[in-house]
């Protein structure tokens, strides 16, 4: 498998000229052809594909002569993302192009014949000192690419790309299901639950303070550009803390855990609401979720994902009754079917590790990837048959399956 580890690079003044020419080559190169490529489309309907972007890049340098002091490999690697983004355009997975910023994130891509390694050291295209990079952590497998990139703080890092075999973890007997919230940001079906880290909110009076003094700064001068970077640095605590949460309970669930089953949240709709809008957005489930498909991957896990019109917070976990409805601020409640009281997180964990386990059961799920199930049609039908079955008998409605 690809596997991207990143690490911090201090620069010296000549790399870091080095790495700011190369950072507007890359941009140059990426915004011209982009204007060019859309130009083409709209006026004479022409797809350009990558190897007419690499005839017109040699057009290109002929004319700008400072293109040819940074790598070429750099340049070539532009065309190749390029390519990859207008065909994930196409494909409908991914937005329109759209140009690079010099104040944004920068980055530029190196492939193996412009990078070498001697003596544990790193060295690259167009300069002859290693470059200082802080290992935390080992390299692993066969290295194919790195990528060298500057963020809003003025931090540099590489990132390097390898080829690795990762061996699956031991099975572990062991299913659970996740109910994401705000009050706990992961509730378990065994009973966990895990606080939200709330980043933002700490940070917030902080946050607030450095952008008044940004606004008040002259538009062009140099101490706007200076509260310009503390502004970033404060934006870039809240999103490394905020990864750091979620990598380390990720990484944990993934290795107590055989299968996990998840609810498939409509976040874009969630968000629709201005009241938990910026708490929905801290939480970012989206990103928690990726991981744990990501690790599963890695690591021989199972990740179900259930329909998010399964009514997990309205189903009793132990006779299958539904209630008509169940209100944000109702957080326990007792089943007038059974006179079970339930934590309604923890009840909703129970009955999505329940579905999960059943979709298995009934579909089947390999031991490494994941598996979103339970369609929405198929669940309104399902639930709606086991509810008529427990009231006219009063047996579980989920034992055995959804």
């Amino acid at each position: 498998m690809d596997k991207s580890l990143k690490y911090r690079l201090y620069p010296t003044p000549e790399q870091t000229e080095l790495f700011t020419k190369t950072f507007g080559c890359v941009r140059y190169v990426w915004n011209t052809l982009l204007d060019w490529r859309s130009k083409e489309y709209q006026l004479n309907a022409t797809k350009i594909n990558y190897t007419k972007t690499a005839s017109k890049l040699v057009e290109i340098k002929k004319d700008t002569e400072w293109l040819n002091e940074v790598s070429s490999v750099a340049l070539q690697q532009t065309l190749r993302n390029q390519d990859t983004a207008f065909s994930n355009f196409f494909a409908k997975r991914a937005k329109y192009p759209t140009f690079k910023k010099r104040r944004n994130k920068q980055s530029f891509k190196l492939a193996l014949n412009a990078f070498a390694f001697k003596e544990g050291k790193v060295y690259i295209a167009k300069n002859k000192e290693p470059l200082n990079i802080k290992l935390h952590r080992p390299l692993e497998g066969e290295i194919t690419s790195l990528t060298i990139s500057k963020d809003c703080a003025n931090r540099y890092f590489i990132a390097f790309c390898s080829e690795v075999e990762i061996e699956p973890l031991p099975y572990i007997n062991k299913n659970i299901g996740i109910d994401l919230g705000l009050t706990d940001f992961a509730i378990t079906s065994d009973g966990q639950k895990f606080k939200p880290l709330k980043t933002f909110i700490k940070y917030q009076k902080l946050l607030k303070k450095v952008q008044r003094r940004f606004a008040k700064k002259v538009k062009g001068s140099k101490n706007r550009a200076k509260a310009r970077v503390k502004v970033a640095k404060v934006y870039n605590k809240i999103a490394d803390c905020r990864k750091d949460f979620l990598h380390k309970l990720s990484t944990k669930l993934i290795r107590e855990n055989q299968t996990i089953s998840l609810e498939q949240l409509n976040v874009a709709g969630m968000i629709k609401n201005h009241k938990l809008a910026k708490s929905i957005q801290d939480a970012s489930w989206s990103e928690f979720v990726r991981q744990l498909k990501y690790k599963a991957l890695w690591y021989g896990r199972t990740i179900i994902q259930i329909s998010p019109w399964f009514p997990s917070s309205k189903l009793c976990s132990d006779c299958g009754f539904k209630v008509d409805k169940m209100p944000l601020n109702i957080r326990k409640w007792t089943c007038s079917n059974c006179n079970e009281t339930h934590d309604r997180d923890i009840n909703a964990a129970i009955n999505i590790n329940t579905a999960g386990l059943a979709e298995i059961q009934a579909c089947g799920v390999s031991s490494i990837g994941t598996k979103e199930a339970i369609p929405k049609l198929d669940t309104t039908r399902r639930s709606r048959k086991f509810e008529a079955r427990s009231a006219e008998d009063g047996s579980p409605a989920l034992q055995g399956g959804v």
